[in-house]
Parts: structure tokens; C-alpha cells; sequence
């Protein structure tokens, strides 16, 4: 376990001589590690637009992309807690950070957990859908690195979280939700928002 936290570190070190060495990486690294969210959350949109007049389970599958991500999140604040791993800044002072410090825990990283858990989510609602989530999830990980928020073994971990709890989460749900989905379906108002265009 040691070996592996050396290594993330010793990583995670050499990333960030590389951020140093790549200013003109910055601005759209940090925009990125910021406001990326709002990339799963169009996606997951995108989700349930297109399966909005397929059927019950297809429909329940986009719901439980977005239903997914949320709960990986949830999931993600007592093993966070629990792990109790500081941020890379406050165990190496000196180092680049390109993004505001935080107050709350490394390991795993949140924003990684959400992106995994959204790109399993979207991969059971559509392959090319999922495809460019997971591409997105990959990135995400990554500037999360480069930004100096996280430690590489952070993202990896979230990403594996956030993808368990989203694919594990839908086995168990998919009945439920598909029935849940179907008597939905029933009400007017439902059915007005999910009719598809003339």
C-alpha cells in the first residue's frame, strides 16, 4: 500500500513540473476542473431528451444516469471522511495549485467519482453517449491532477467508485425504476413533456 502512495505521489510531483512547464495549458485545464460539471450535466440531459420516447427500461436507464451520478456523490462523502487523506497542497506546500484550496478531504475525488458513475449511467442509455462521457470522465480525472487539487490515485479511485455505483446501482434498480417509469409515463403532464415533437 505504501509502494502505491509513493508512486501516486512521485506522479503526481512530476505532473505538476509539467503544469509548471505548460502555462498555456492553464486557463482551459482550470476551466475545466471547474465548470466540467456542466458537461456531465448536458450529457445526462441529452440522456433522457433522446430516450424520452423509447421504452420504460430505456427511459428508466437515462432517469438512472442521473439518479446514479447523484448517489456515487453521496456515496463518495463517508469514504472520503473515512480515508481522512489531506489535498497534495497541504502535504507539499510548495507546489503549483491553479485552483482555489479546499477544506475537505483528497481521496476519493469527487469530481472523478461523478464523472465515472455518469459515464457507466450513459453507456447503459446509449454507447455514443457513453463514449464521449467516458472520454470526458478521462479528462476530468486528469486536469483534477494537473490543476494540483488531486493526487492520481485519488481520480483513479472515483472514477472506480463512481462507475460501481452506477453499474451495481442499476441492477438493483432497473425493475423498480422501469415500473416506476411506466406508471410515470401515465400522468398527463408526464406524458405532455415526454411526447416527441410533430
Amino acid at each position: 500500500m505504501s509502494n502505491l502512495l509513493d508512486l501516486s505521489t512521485t506522479l503526481f510531483l512530476r505532473v505538476n513540473d509539467f503544469a509548471r512547464a505548460t502555462p498555456w495549458l492553464h486557463a482551459p485545464a482550470v476551466a475545466y476542473a471547474k465548470y466540467g460539471l456542466v458537461v456531465f450535466a448536458a450529457l445526462l440531459l441529452v440522456g433522457v431528451w433522446q430516450r424520452r420516447s423509447s421504452g420504460d427500461r430505456e427511459l428508466a436507464a437515462a432517469v438512472w444516469a442521473g439518479l446514479g451520478t447523484l448517489l456515487a456523490v453521496a456515496v463518495n462523502q463517508p469514504v472520503a471522511s473515512l480515508v481522512a487523506e489531506r489535498r497534495p497542497y497541504a502535504a507539499h506546500p510548495g507546489i503549483l495549485v491553479l485552483v482555489d484550496r479546499s477544506t475537505d478531504w483528497s481521496f476519493p475525488s469527487d469530481h472523478s467519482v461523478m464523472a465515472g458513475a455518469a459515464a457507466v449511467g450513459l453507456l447503459l442509455v446509449s454507447r455514443r453517449l457513453g463514449a464521449v462521457a467516458a472520454v470526458a470522465a478521462l479528462l476530468m480525472a486528469a486536469v483534477r491532477v494537473y490543476v494540483g487539487a488531486h493526487y492520481p490515485d485519488d481520480v483513479v479511485a472515483g472514477l472506480a467508485l463512481g462507475a460501481f455505483v452506477a453499474g451495481v446501482g442499476w441492477l438493483l434498480v432497473a425493475r423498480p425504476l422501469t415500473w416506476l417509469v411506466h406508471r410515470g409515463r401515465a400522468l398527463p403532464v408526464v406524458d405532455r413533456v415526454l411526447a416527441p415533437a410533430a
